[in-house]
């Protein structure tokens, strides 16, 4: 009998148990997942919603309809496409980034129908004017547009007449406001008008004398509201320490003011200090309550110009109380 090859209990040739072991490796081993590229996030949408090719789109259409003439304005002169479009995107850098203005009582203007804001007035050049303009414009929930009432003088420059029409601003005379009152415009007096923008630097938010009540007579013949409205930080833009007199009289100026960098710095001396601003609007005080007579009455329209000039300096004591600094 042939010798056979006798091969131990639970051993298996070599090469069928490498076999077995590579067989079993693979059918355990994970099967690795396909790769798949993440999806590319969708390119951001720059400041304002509309991108770069909306933007060069709308302004070709305006400069189109600029061209052709295709465009409204009202019977004042007030043309909003050229002020939403151009006026408004050259005074917003300065009220939010030069004077970083804070706005409080937004809730006090209506949303809707007139009403009449009146505000203090100082700065040495309207600028608290324009500052309001933007304030109310961007602030309030319907976006509502201020029109102001300017002093002649603004009517005879030349430029600035074209440009104060343009935004809405109109003569400060009880038939032009009691038009726009009752159109349900919203409209902005600043009753000190040139003693309180000229007042030396010393007499800050101390409010002149607010005339004889105009403002106070359109309202009620028109039954708006009236809207006191406090700003602070106007009166340090440019700090009036003189007043040449001499100067603004052969101008025909109201005032020629001197102040620590004008005209000393000549041109360079008109840029205004980037003082903090505060505007507070306060509670509207109804007239729509009084008789169509009261507006003859006299002693009426004193109390409520006195009602509206303290309330506005009780809340410019306030706010300067509160704030940190002049430029904070």
């Amino acid at each position: 009998m042939a010798d056979a090859k006798v091969i131990p209990f639970g051993e298996e040739p070599r090469a069928r148990r490498k076999a077995r072991r590579s067989a079993r490796g693979t059918a355990l081993a994970p099967v690795p997942e396909a790769r798949t590229e993440p999806e590319p996030l969708p390119a951001p949408r720059p400041a304002g919603g509309r991108t770069l090719d909306e933007r060069i789109a709308g302004g070709l259409a305006f400069l189109r309809r600029r061209i052709t003439g295709d465009y409204e304005v009202d019977d004042f002169g007030y043309d909003k496409e050229l002020t939403d479009q151009v006026l408004m995107s050259l005074l917003r850098p300065l009220h939010d980034k030069y004077f970083r203005v804070e706005v409080k009582g937004m809730e006090n203007i209506p949303a809707e129908g007139g009403a009449l804001i009146v505000a203090n007035h100082s700065g040495t050049l309207p600028l608290d004017g324009l500052m309001l303009q933007v304030a109310v414009h961007d602030n309030h929930p319907a976006q509502r547009h201020l029109r102001l009432l300017a002093a002649d003088l603004v009517f005879v420059l030349p430029v600035m007449n074209e440009l104060a029409r343009k935004a809405g601003h109109t003569l400060a005379c009880a038939e032009d406001a009691q038009r726009l009152l009752e159109r349900g415009e919203i409209v902005g007096v600043m009753p000190e008008g040139f003693k309180g923008i000229g007042k030396p630097f010393a007499d800050r938010y101390k409010l002149q004398r607010f005339g004889r009540g105009g403002f106070v007579s359109t309202a009620l013949k028109a039954g708006v509201p009236i809207v006191p409205c406090s700003i602070v930080g106007a009166e340090e833009i440019y700090p009036m320490i003189g007043n040449a007199k001499t100067l603004a009289r052969v101008l025909g100026l109201p005032y020629f003011p001197v102040t620590p960098t004008f005209p000393w710095l000549g041109p360079l001396g008109a840029v205004p200090l980037p003082t903090k601003w505060t505007i507070q609007f306060g509670e509207p005080i109804a007239t729509d309550g009084y008789p169509a007579e009261a507006a003859d009455d006299p002693m009426l329209m004193f109390n409520l110009t006195d009602q509206v000039r303290e309330t506005i300096q009780h809340t410019l004591y306030k706010l300067l109380v509160q704030r940190r600094s002049v430029f904070f």
